[in-house]
């Protein structure tokens, strides 16, 4: 099996030769092959080479275009700053001083620049390793998005003081999501991720009654273009569960502070579930043999399908042997 074949069959509840692996590399990708965090997310190039040359030394089975939650923001008019070693930061929210999302460029993302530059590491991905590597398109989900274009605080305000405002930025926020997956889809992503990481600070009835309707309507067009769907929501999703529940994923990525027994309880066999090692706690600071440990633990908690991956990205200081471990093929268990 290549690791496209592995990837799609373990999603289709088939056996497999050994687990697939989806690690999460950014900054730790870029440095592996001497560049660095900001280099990465503004050049397709550097993000494309970076993840090539980590999926062939480790042992990854999907190609990612993962690298920081600004690419749409961009294209609604903020302005990204980029930094060696550190996250890109957006110097101004496009909605932080006036909530009027009604100005708002709709961003076109075979124009706009970072939302382009995602198109073309797909594009990339899809020229020097297509039908033997997954290929995974992004977009943030709308909770997400709607915060990184409010202010985050601002964001959280929205939800108590006003729905009916925070339900429509939501809505505009799928409607451009929707249209810059289809432009990755296009271009050879077989997978599109969502993260909305927002939405795990929020309580089960916000969340269903607001931020839930928007992931199902997103979840539902990516369906329709023939995508395979991938879930991100890093921190404690327990709460979110039953409403999760009702997504028609394909992935969720699990963070290591969630019970994988509680989430395979509640979204079934039919969801692939990738995680859950603690980032820093297990790869960042265990060794080999702990890490293979625990992630026999975990496989043996969630069962299949299952997907190797910690719970969010990789640190980029982790020893290069304590991700060899994590990728280390794993027997599939029938």
């Amino acid at each position: 099996m290549n690791p496209l074949d592995r990837y799609l069959a373990t999603l289709a509840g088939r056996p497999v030769d050994h687990l697939a692996r989806l690690p999460i590399l950014m900054q730790f990708a870029a440095e592996r092959i001497g560049s660095n965090y900001g280099a990465f997310a503004a050049d397709y190039r550097v993000l494309t080479e970076a993840n090539i040359a980590c999926a062939r030394e480790f042992g990854i089975d999907q190609m990612n275009t993962m690298s920081d939650p600004y690419r749409e923001t961009q294209g609604f008019g903020a302005t990204i700053i980029y930094q060696p070693d550190m996250v890109p930061y957006c110097e101004q929210h496009p909605l932080e001083n006036a909530p009027d999302f009604s100005q708002l460029p709709r961003p076109d993302p075979l124009v706009a620049v970072r939302m382009r530059d995602r198109i073309d590491a797909v594009l990339a991905y899809q020229t020097r390793v297509g039908g033997e590597y997954s290929i995974m398109g992004w977009v943030e989900g709308p909770a997400a998005e709607a915060a990184d274009l409010r202010r985050l605080d601002n964001f959280f305000m929205d939800l108590l003081d006003d729905e009916a405002y925070v339900g429509e930025l939501m809505d505009f926020c799928v409607a451009v999501a929707l249209d810059f997956a289809r432009a990755q889809v296009a271009a050879g992503a077989d997978t599109i991720g969502i993260g909305d990481a927002v939405a795990s600070q929020v309580s089960p009835a916000v969340y269903e009654r607001l931020i839930l309707p928007r992931e199902q309507r997103l979840v539902r067009g990516l369906k329709a273009m023939g995508a395979k769907v991938r879930m991100h929501i890093c921190g404690n999703i327990t709460h979110l569960l039953s409403g999760l529940a009702s997504l028609d994923l394909d992935v969720i990525d699990v963070d290591h502070m969630v019970s994988l027994t509680n989430v395979r309880r509640a979204l079934g066999s039919r969801v692939a579930i990738g995680g859950n090692l603690d980032p820093v706690a297990d790869i960042l600071r265990g060794t080999p043999d702990s890490i293979r440990a625990k992630l026999e633990r975990c496989y043996q908690e969630a069962g299949n399908p299952f997907l190797v991956n910690a719970g969010c990205e990789i640190p980029s200081t982790t020893p290069a042997a304590n991700l060899q471990a994590l990728c280390e093929p794993l027997a599939y268990a029938s």
